[in-house]
């Protein structure tokens, strides 16, 4: 994934500065409905952890969605990306800005 135009959300944060996952064992809603999951996501406000947009339930999207909690960075191994929820954008880089 190439670095995308910068919207407000994924601008001027410092890098390291994200929460610990609140969870260590995959997307806490799958579980509890017997589900699985592709990929997981990582909320940056708060360390929520959900599943994908390619995932059955979208519990990653569904946090934004009840929380407002814009940002969200791949929980995948080898993955270092940003995605912003409401400016539908991207980067590649850790905290660009």
């Amino acid at each position: 994934m190439a670095a995308l135009e910068v919207c407000r959300h994924l601008g001027g944060r410092p890098a390291g500065t994200d929460p610990e996952p609140l969870s260590d064992d995959g997307c806490a809603q799958c579980r509890l409905i017997g589900a699985g999951w592709n990929s997981l996501r990582l909320c940056v406000s708060c360390g929520n952890i959900g599943c994908c947009d390619d995932s059955p339930h979208r519990h990653s999207r569904e946090h934004f969605a009840i929380t407002g909690h814009p940002v969200i960075r791949s929980h995948e191994p080898g993955e270092d990306w940003l995605w912003c929820y409401p400016d539908d954008t991207g980067s590649a880089d850790s905290w660009p800005g």
